[in-house]
């Protein structure tokens, strides 16, 4: 934005109380048709590929597929004659009637050309308005507080539609939008930045500021004056400021006398509060010196009524049975406006105003469209059902991604904010997983049964919001805090549910980190937190928190960040909760109650379809863990019914390798879905027709009390036990070689710290395709933390971290590498890991060979080298180093 700026000058006063949005078409041309979703019904879908501009939009005359572009077009929201190249309305036209065709001979349906026209871009502009409202949500910024601007060749054909549907009422169109960055740059001012990293406490930095101001001042003048710049002047100088301890930092513009006042203001409206006993540092300054050019300046005028510019009229054949003027933009002036619908032309770009939107003429060429009618609502009329349920889905989708960002937004940790380990899903009414943004899948696959069994623990009702970790009620392990609470109307109908999990590093323990390897009962891995109100009725429960959290048997080290991550969890629930309401608000709660359960019915028939292949067969495998105890399973495939069946699975572990079924529903749901193969979100109407039988006090199936010192352990059944799992149902079916079947647990602290990571591996290869190298997989979809931050935050040093040559399996196609990631130690500290495939290799397939399996090496001080078991705890002194190399995935068809 700030680019943008100060390319154009003159637009900055739009910009004034608080700015306005950008938007830009990244690509006019994506794909547009079906996608079997259900039987017998479809979908539409609209990208995400592009036609590109070769062989491009239909139109074009080349060949190419439908697109959004043909359909602008056949909607007459594009005029031919400003097109340098030639287009033809009969190849769009072949192209929607070959489509339409295709729908009628799928499903049936009788659909004409202008409600699959006008299906296709509603389902464009919602996608669009969500990516919108995702990056404004992700700024602590309500998209409706703005005016919307966009640029680029197509981006005034949507502008006026994406802007109600996010509440907008004012809609931005520079002069030369199609060229807008491009005459931008021709227009900037020279300029310079300096950055100076700072990196310390406000209080103790605050009276110095000043000279390193001035410092940068003259360094950047000096540097312009180089340049033949005759005079310049501060552009803008903002402070990077954070509370000691946390990663992101909020950029202040300085000023003496209100910078921390500022900061805390912004703070409090992005995180909902102020953290307690906590400085506040600055981590940087930043500072920027501009050449001094003249600009002509802004006088903006009331519309006036002006002498029209000369227009035609011109209709298409699916305008609707009317026609709108079509205006050259050059014939302008200022002050001249005009109500919609009309088409306005210029050489680079379009722009459509719709029905109850009036554009005028600003003095500086740029166009200013205004909703005439605020209160009116986005157009509802009804569509077909294979554009509502598209439309349904991709709501219900941007819910949950909302709910996410607004978590890792207003987090506190680098486990969450960094990390990203933490999921969020909208369940249903019944407490079934209806739509996840894509998070985490060993907690996302079990949501809903957590919800469920909470459900039948604790009344949860309008004001309440209940937390637990345990996994008697589906829990995937203590350091994964999961949160649920009901959406109520308004006169106190349940539309559904919002639930979020993220993992703590730190909830308390025998060991920091709270994933000790040695330990045999639940207590010890931490604070347990049976189904309780973390909320009631709208009032918080902090104190009884705060006591759970700090007075057990091993209470949290860090109940600050505990605290801190827990508040998120709570904001990105009433994200939620807001959301669906509006969204029940404007299209009845029937609609919604009836299109979340069309969506797990057209999952659960998709699932039928794709097991058609394996029907009336049984199928087995079994895979060991490193200690020798085994997963065993039996797949039977029955017309509507699938058995997984666990007999002869090893008994329950005397550590902390156990599941439960938590951990099984989200390991099955996973592979389902992969099995389907198809854009549907993965909810639970894929188990609808699953059957599991799991023999008791198994390590799949522990038997667990209310009381942790009765329960086993379970920290790595979440993050091992998972993986192997998923391999074990991969083998069976034969999909794909195993890939590295461990998530690489990493863990280091004392008393005053802790650090935990996750460190990917290859994947593995399957029939058609190459194992990816040095990614998670599976269960597991958390990122590394920087490896600057690392280094700044914690007493190590990071020494190497590559991928690892020849660890994956050989064969047609190659298993992906793992990772070698070799860490120095600066202070004396505990570390753990928690890892598998030390001694059993991830296996190949159809030939293919395995991957190398996990090699540890502890390279002391003096010279002395250890090399570490997969799962141990070792004490490191200042000058350690370990060596981490992690599994490659297996090889798939024989190597040629």
């Amino acid at each position: 934005v700030k680019a943008m700026l100060n390319a154009q000058p003159r637009i900055t006063e739009y910009f004034k109380n608080g700015g306005g949005m950008l938007w830009g078409e990244h690509d006019e041309d994506l794909f547009v048709g079906t996608e079997k979703f259900f039987r017998p019904g479809y979908t539409l879908r609209v990208g995400p590929h592009s036609a590109g501009a070769s062989p491009g939009p239909a139109c074009y005359g080349a060949g190419g597929p439908l697109t959004l572009t043909d359909v602008n077009l056949l909607l007459g929201k594009l005029e031919t004659n400003q097109f340098e190249i030639p287009i033809s309305p009969g190849d769009a036209m072949d192209a929607l009637h070959s489509l339409i065709e295709e729908i009628a001979h799928k499903t049936g349906s009788t659909l004409g050309g202008r409600e699959v026209l006008i299906g296709l871009e509603r389902i464009a502009n919602e996608k669009m308005a969500d990516t919108i409202r995702k990056i404004s949500v992700s700024q602590g910024v309500n998209p409706a507080d703005y005016a919307l601007m966009t640029f680029g060749g197509a981006g005034g054909q949507h502008g006026c539609q994406l802007a109600q549907l996010l509440g907008i009422d004012r809609v931005i169109i520079p002069l030369e939008a199609g060229l807008f960055s491009a005459v931008g740059i021709g227009q900037a001012q020279m300029s310079r930045i300096a950055t100076r990293q700072v990196l310390e406490r406000w209080d103790e930095c605050e009276s110095k500021l000043p000279v390193w101001i001035q410092e940068m001042k003259n360094q950047l003048t000096s540097e312009l004056t180089l340049e033949g710049v005759p005079r310049t002047e501060p552009g803008f100088c903002s402070l990077f400021l954070r509370y000691t301890g946390q990663e992101t930092t909020l950029e202040i513009p300085f000023n003496t006398s209100d910078s921390i006042e500022r900061f805390q203001e912004s703070y409090r409206n992005l995180y909902g509060y102020l953290p307690h006993n906590k400085s506040i540092e600055l981590e940087s300054i930043r500072l920027m010196m501009q050449e001094v050019k003249d600009s002509p300046g802004l006088d903006f005028i009331d519309p006036v009524a002006t002498p029209a510019p000369s227009v035609r009229k011109a209709s298409a054949p699916f305008s609707g049975g009317t026609s709108w003027p079509i205006y050259n933009r050059a014939t302008f002036v200022p002050g001249h406006f005009a109500p919609g619908p009309c088409v306005i032309t210029e050489n680079n770009s379009t722009t459509y105003v719709p029905h109850d939107w009036q554009f005028m003429v600003k003095p500086t060429g740029d166009l200013l469209i205004a909703h005439t009618n605020v209160a009116q609502h986005a157009d509802l009329e009804h569509q077909p059902e294979e554009v509502e349920l598209e439309l349904f889905t991709n709501r219900f989708y941007a819910i949950a991604e909302e709910m996410g960002v607004q978590l890792q937004r207003t987090a506190f940790s680098v486990n969450v904010k960094e990390r990203l380990d933490f999921s969020c899903a909208l369940l249903d009414a019944n407490a079934e997983l209806l739509v996840n943004a894509p998070h985490i899948p060993v907690h996302l696959g079990s949501l809903g049964l957590c919800a469920r069994l909470v459900r039948d623990k604790i009344a949860i009702g309008p004001g309440d919001v209940v937390i637990t970790n345990h996994p008697k009620y589906g829990g995937s392990h203590l350091p994964d805090v999961t949160l649920l609470a009901g959406v109520y109307t308004p006169d106190g109908q349940l539309a559904g549910y919002v639930i979020n999990r993220a993992h703590h590093a730190e909830i308390g323990g025998t060991r920091p980190g709270s994933m000790p390897p040695d330990a045999n009962s639940l207590a010890e891995e931490g604070v347990t937190i049976l189904p309780q109100y973390l909320v009631r009725q709208g009032v918080p429960q902090w104190d009884a928190m705060q006591d759970l959290f700090t007075k057990g048997p091993y209470p949290t080290r860090m109940w600050a960040e505990n605290e801190a991550d827990i508040i998120a969890a709570l904001s990105s629930l009433r994200k939620g909760q807001t959301d669906l309401l509006k969204l029940v608000a404007k299209f009845g709660l029937d609609s919604v109650k009836y299109y979340m359960e069309k969506l797990k019915t057209n999952a659960q028939e998709q699932l039928r379809l794709a097991l058609l292949l394996y029907e009336n067969k049984k199928m087995c495998a079994s895979e060991f863990l490193d200690d020798g105890h085994r997963i065993a399973v039996q797949i039977e495939v029955l017309p509507g019914r699938i058995l997984f069946d666990f007999k002869n699975t090893s008994q329950v572990h005397p550590h902390n390798l156990n599941a439960n079924l938590s951990i099984i529903h989200s390991a099955i749901l996973y592979v389902l879905r992969i099995l389907v193969d198809k854009e549907i979100p993965l909810n639970d109407g894929l188990m609808k027709d699953v059957h599991i039988l799991l023999p008791e006090n198994t390590l799949l199936n522990p038997h667990f009390e209310d009381d942790p010192a009765l329960c086993p352990a379970v920290v790595g059944g979440n993050t091992e036990i998972s993986q192997r799992l998923v391999d074990t149902l991969l083998k069976a079916f034969e999909l794909a070689a195993c890939s590295q079947g461990t998530m690489n647990n990493f863990l280091f602290g004392n008393d005053r710290l802790g650090y935990y990571e996750t460190i990917g591996g290859g994947a593995g290869a399957g029939p058609g395709f190459h194992g990816r190298s040095g990614v998670h997989q599976h269960m597991t979809n958390t990122r590394i933390t920087d490896t600057e931050e690392l280094e700044r935050r914690y007493p190590v040093r990071i020494v190497q971290f590559g991928l690892r040559s020849n660890s994956g399996g050989k064969g047609k196609w190659q298993g992906g590498e793992g990772i070698v990631r070799e860490i120095e130690f600066l202070e004396e500290l505990d570390l753990t890991l928690l890892t598998q495939h030390r001694y059993f290799a991830p296996y190949g397939l159809s030939g293919g060979e395995n991957g190398k399996s996990a090699d540890h090496t502890l390279i002391r001080a003096s010279g002395k080298v250890e090399k570490c078991p997969g799962v141990c705890s070792a004490h490191v002194k200042k000058g350690d180093r370990l060596v981490i190399e992690t599994p490659g995935g297996g090889g798939y068809g024989e190597h040629p």
